[in-house]
């Protein structure tokens, strides 16, 4: 094996081209393929760009030749040479490099590689286990590498866009404390202060909201952040977001701003948003979509017939009403193409959420098919077609319970019926904001009110009066952004006078010796003059792995953890060395 030797890198592979033609290159890479015709030895060589053919013919050079039988997959190699026009018969269309090729007149082998335990050219499917544990090899392949440059291209836009809106770039602090309201920590132990401990963030939200009073107006940061949960798809213990606040806006403001920021990054694949974005209440989103994340690629929307159910003979409606719960529809246009076993397998679907069942009817042209039809009267019938804007041919679902039972069940049906009825288009993006949550919502589990995003979030000026008398119908000054069913991120504008914190604060039953000891420091600032400020967070990885297409957010990450939070190239979490343990006065049980 040879080293570089004084060789210098001219291009990159994948950008070499007819305009190159007769030019003297040094090209660097790896093997992506090898093939052996009559003696002249042809090599892919791929780097980051892509794939250039290389040709070793002994009638040019003897030396490169003997080099090239040495060659196998994902050998290291440099080499020297001319660029040339391949043949007409022998282009390549489906290569940018694909009119071209090096003669090569010079070759070193920089690195051997021994057999891998996946094909790196190939579209063989790939265990994800062996994906993560060679997680090295697994960037090599062309679409990890897409993927990756492309979450590169994404990042510089949006600071390319801040920079150009005022906004100052600038870092909070890693090690911080420990801070309720919020899901669990990652704690990290402190050798000089035995038995306390600091706190990765979960956001930087304290940090910026001081730097709102410390007078920087407009600040954004691309940051890294922890949550120590239960993970899913689009989960990661530690994540990257894009924050942002700034100081002396309104809601309408940030949301513009970050719309423009949006319509920047989503033209890097040539897709135009609409100017505005649509926009829903929390309110309508729930009731019409049962979610405050709706996916607007389709239709299937509910409407609610609670009052036109109160009275009627079949009594799952009727005493769900009685109970205080609702009852909701959802119809499915041309639902001839549901079968009688889709019908019944949806009970199942909608069971993880609470339903006990979920009832149905046919619209035939001479009336319903229902097991329920019986227990409706004709007029009681064309009431709830009317409503739901029924006709014949179409199929009515039903859901009666509590109000959240209704909701999350119907959601998800709605998404199951989409992906059974094929009704979300390729390559669609539909944005929306959700506005106007609930500053507040009961939590059964603790019984006690807590905050529906974070307890910093102002509420509406006109809610302010009904603070305590009536917390759960206070609205939020909050904004969530969302894309085909996935919210992209959030914000808020936030309290920026010290006693609506207090009262906040108070309601969530953080005693007053509990916010002075934990939030301290902020009730201090904002008594410093702190000017009214909002501010939002977009996850980096959800935002690329919806512009990129990719299935989990895994794909759009360089190194990520599995859903237990393991990294199985690195083996971490792992034990520690005993003597580590004595010096942070810990002991494990």
């Amino acid at each position: 094996m040879a080293g570089l030797d004084g060789w210098q890198r001219s291009c990159y592979a994948g950008s070499v081209s007819a305009a190159d033609e007769a030019r003297a290159i040094v090209v660097m890479g790896w093997v992506n393929a090898r093939r052996d015709h009559g003696g002249v030895v042809f090599v892919d060589l791929r780097d980051r760009s892509g794939i250039l053919q290389l040709v070793f013919n002994p009638e040019r050079s003897a030396a490169a030749h003997v080099v090239a039988e040495e060659l196998r997959g994902e050998f290291v190699v440099a080499a020297r040479g001319t660029v040339v026009r391949r043949s007409a018969e022998t282009v390549n269309p489906n290569l940018p490099t694909g009119e071209v090729e090096l003669m090569v007149s010079e070759a070193r082998i920089l690195n051997r590689c021994r057999p891998t335990p996946f094909a790196i050219d190939g579209g063989d499917a790939v265990a994800e286990a062996t994906r993560l544990k060679y997680r090295y090899l697994d960037l090599r392949r062309p679409a990890m590498q897409n993927n990756l440059i492309l979450r590169h291209r994404l990042t510089k836009t949006i600071r390319d866009y801040l920079d150009r809106h005022g906004f100052l770039e600038i870092e909070t602090p890693v090690l911080g404390r420990s801070t309720p309201e919020g899901a669990r920590d990652y704690l990290v132990p402190s050798r000089i202060s035995p038995g306390e401990f600091y706190a990765l963030p979960q956001s930087p939200q304290l940090y910026k909201q001081l730097l709102m009073v410390s007078g920087y107006d407009r600040y954004f940061q691309v940051v890294r952040c922890f949550r120590d949960e239960d993970l899913r798809a689009d989960r990661q213990p530690e994540f990257t977001q894009i924050d942002l606040e700034m100081s002396f806006v309104d809601r309408d403001q940030v949301m513009a701003l970050v719309e423009g920021m949006l319509r920047e990054v989503f033209a890097l694949r040539e897709i135009a948003l609409p100017n505005p974005m649509p926009r829903l209440t929390y309110a309508d989103a729930i009731g019409r979509f049962g979610t405050d994340r709706p996916d607007l690629r389709f239709g299937l929307e509910l409407t609610e017939i609670s009052q036109l159910v109160r009275a009627v003979e079949f009594k799952v409606f009727r005493e769900a009403v009685e109970r205080g719960g609702i009852v909701k529809a959802l119809r499915v246009a041309d639902g001839s193409r549901l079968s009688r076993k889709d019908l019944d397998s949806l009970p199942e679907v909608a069971a993880p959420y609470g339903a006990k069942g979920v009832a149905w009817v046919k619209l035939n042209p001479d009336g319903w098919q229902s097991p329920i039809a019986k227990f409706f009267s004709a007029e009681q019938r064309a009431a709830i077609e009317a409503a739901c804007a029924a006709a014949a041919g179409d199929v009515i679902l039903f859901v009666a319970d509590d109000a959240k039972v209704v909701n999350e069940s119907l959601a998800n049906l709605r998404l199951h019926l989409a992906d059974v009825l094929s009704l979300v288009p390729e390559n669609a993006f539909a944005f929306t904001w959700v506005t106007d949550f609930p500053l507040l919502e009961y939590d059964a589990a603790e019984k006690r009110m807590v905050a529906v995003h974070h307890p910093f979030s102002a509420p509406n000026a006109e809610d302010l009066a009904r603070l305590e008398s009536a917390p759960a119908a206070v609205r939020a000054q909050a904004y969530d952004v969302v894309l085909n069913g996935t919210e992209l991120g959030g914000g808020s504008i936030r309290i920026h006078r010290p006693e609506v914190q207090a009262r906040v604060f108070a309601l969530l039953g953080i005693s007053e010796t509990e916010a002075r000891d934990k939030f301290g420091f902020l009730l201090d600032a904002l008594a410093f003059g702190a000017p009214p400020h909002g501010g939002l967070a977009i996850g980096l990885d959800r935002l690329c792995m919806l512009l990129s297409g990719a299935n989990s957010i895994r794909d759009v990450i360089a190194f990520p953890k599995t859903q237990r939070a393991a990294c199985l190239m690195t083996e971490a979490p792992s034990a520690v060395d005993p003597r580590q343990l004595r010096e942070l006065g810990l002991r494990l049980a």
